[in-house]
């Protein structure tokens, strides 16, 4: 776009800003197809719309929105929440690009009761309300079945799918199906149920299905009372088992209080990484919680997290028929709904639900990104690399660790490793074995500083990249020893960090800084475990070289002795009998078939001293 054109849009959009009233409503703005790309509402248009155009706005997105913005239409209401209506509306309608969006969850079942003159009652994915009434989407598949397989039991609504009618009944032009004759059914289309009777029953249900059992079981009691003052005892005992089949789904439901009677609860959890947020919604009724749900939102301009409740409270309100008077969130609310309260609870059952719906968020956000890093291991690296770099306040982030660590018994073939991970992941063919040359007995401290610096002053010289990170295995003594090479000797600048060990020689800790600090990181945390695994990788490497030298040494030891016999004869003879042993008992056509006659005779000679001096 050229500037000169740029400038008349604005200019277009200022002149508009200008006119707009002091008053609330909607706004929209359109892109140079005169398509809506961005609706919003206002307590005052004016404020509102104007904020976007200043020169001070410091977010990129809304720098990008209001660089797409041609023209701007309005529409003013007489009050709030007639314009948090309407914006809810309008985005339903036109779903503009620049907007929060509801990522809806089709995948999830919903219960459907039909139109029907019988209606039907059954599980769906698809909603079509021509069809009939939805309850749900239940994110819970149990707690759904399980209010199915009660509706079932209580009521025995039919399940096949003829179009039965009036008329047809009256003609007779059904007969019993198997449902009717095993008793799940009690054959309304044989006229063996009153309609009036089947309707009552499904009123029923739609309660059940709204959550109000205490009612529905209150209202059976009496029936039941009355029925067996009547003496009409076979409908009573009927209406005993609803009862207590009632009674026994009510037991199982988590009931919060009694005292608690008809509330919505809100929580959000954010989501950094995919710039997602997760809106928790509970619905308590009779005390008892009926209906537990987390939709995802995803935010297109930095919306706070008070914006995004703003948007999501009449929608998923309305999604859920609830017309709940009292509201629990979890901060202040500039934003009211008329005749509801609003309630930020301190203490209490009312907190506990709150608390609940932030645990829900935070499962829901768990299990989406362990889904993610399914799909994508990568994610899951890069996510630990910036919790990491969090936790250390690292200047960038550690793609690049090492550590090392020593080993040796009395500093005899002391030996150190160093292990490298790269995107959190081992890179074996980067590690590094060690063999101490400058260090008599055990001295891990001095071992270590003869590693470290022999490490990275090739390292240095090959122009190598450098780490992100070291991590050595000890604690404060290793970490300063450490730091005397990287900064005094070698003037590098890597930052540091140590795993120490408790009494019981188990890491219970991550140090970092100068001096050394414990950083605040669970032991269970995924991270945590990462770092030992980290440990453990170094720890057998160096052990293991170790182990090997230590066994490589016994073995050639005494074949030292023998005159005249270097090293490489040792690793043949070794390479084939396999042990000292067998050299000590093989004989001189066998010696000399491997190393040859001259040297098979020396090594025949040393072996046997008694026999006669082969020669």
């Amino acid at each position: 776009m050229k500037r000169e054109d740029d400038d008349k849009r604005l200019a277009h959009l200022r002149n508009i800003v200008a006119s707009l009233p002091h008053k609330p409503g909607t706004y929209q703005y359109y892109d140079e197809n005169h398509t809506i790309i961005y609706v919003g509402k206002a307590k005052d248009l004016k404020n509102r719309v104007s904020s976007y155009f200043h020169k001070e706005v410091d977010r990129f997105k809304t720098k990008v929105l209001v660089s797409k913005i041609w023209d701007i239409s309005y529409s003013v209401v007489n009050s709030e929440e007639d314009a948090l209506l309407m914006e809810n509306e309008l985005i339903k309608q036109y779903q503009p690009r620049y907007n929060v969006l509801l990522k809806d969850g089709k995948t999830y079942p919903s219960i459907c009761i039909t139109k029907e003159y019988f209606p039907r009652i059954f599980k769906t994915r698809t909603i079509n309300k021509k069809f009939g009434t939805y309850y749900g989407p239940y994110s819970h598949i149990g707690s759904m079945y399980a209010i199915l397989e009660l509706i079932q039991k209580l009521y025995k609504p039919r399940t096949c799918r003829f179009p039965i009618t009036k008329e047809g009944i009256e003609q007779g032009k059904y007969k019993a199906c198997l449902e009717y004759h095993i008793h799940n059914c009690e054959g309304p289309c044989i006229n063996k149920q009153s309609y009036e009777d089947y309707q009552r029953n499904i009123a029923q249900a739609r309660e059940i299905l709204k959550g109000n059992t205490r009612e529905i079981g209150k209202a059976i009691y009496q029936e039941m009372q009355e029925k067996a003052a009547l003496l009409q005892f076979e409908e009573a005992e009927i209406l005993k088992k609803r009862f207590l089949l009632l009674e026994s789904f009510v037991a199982k439901s988590e009931v919060v209080s009694h005292t608690i009677d008809d509330v919505d609860v809100f929580s959000i959890t954010d989501d950094d990484i995919q710039k997602n947020a997760y809106i928790n919604y509970i619905h308590v009724k009779n005390g008892a919680i009926n209906q537990s749900f987390t939709f995802e939102y995803k935010r297109k301009l930095d919306e706070t997290d008070e914006e995004l409740l703003t948007v999501a409270i009449p929608e998923i309100r309305k999604r859920f028929q609830s017309d709940a008077k009292e509201l629990i969130v979890p901060f202040e609310m500039e934003w009211k709904l008329k005749d509801v309260t609003f309630l930020i609870p301190q203490r209490g059952d009312k907190k506990k639900l709150l608390e609940l719906s932030e645990m829900n968020g935070k499962q829901y956000k768990f299990d989406r990104l362990k889904q993610a890093e399914k799909l994508n291991p990568e994610q899951k690296q890069t996510r630990l690399m910036k919790e990491l770099q969090e936790k250390l306040h690292l200047p960038k982030l550690p793609y690049h660790i090492e550590c090392f660590d020593n080993s040796n018994i009395s500093g005899s073939d002391a030996v150190a490793g160093c292990v490298v991970f790269k995107g959190m992941k081992p890179s074996k063919k980067d590690y590094r074995k060690y063999t101490i040359k400058t260090v008599e007995g055990p001295d891990d401290y001095a071992s270590m500083q003869e590693v470290v610096g022999r490490r990275y002053s090739r390292m240095i010289e090959e122009g190598t990249p450098l780490p992100d990170l070291i991590i050595t295995d000890g604690g404060i003594g290793q970490m300063n020893v450490v730091r005397e090479v990287i900064e005094d000797q070698l003037h590098l600048s890597i930052p540091i960090a140590g795993l120490a060990k408790d009494n019981r020689h188990r890491t219970n800790e991550l140090l970092y800084g100068f001096p050394p600090q414990v950083v605040g990181l669970k032991t269970d945390s995924e991270l945590f475990h990462l770092l030992t695994h980290i440990q453990d990788e170094v720890h057998r490497y160096a052990i293991t070289f170790h182990r090997d030298k230590r066994s490589k040494h016994a073995l050639h030891s005494i074949l030292d002795e023998v005159k005249g016999i270097g090293p490489k004869t040792q690793e043949e003879l070794i390479k084939k009998l396999k042990s000292v042993k067998r050299i000590q008992k093989a004989d001189l056509q066998t010696l000399i078939s491997i190393i040859g006659e001259a040297k098979g005779k020396v090594v025949y000679n040393f072996f046997h001293p008694n026999d006669l001096d082969i020669k």
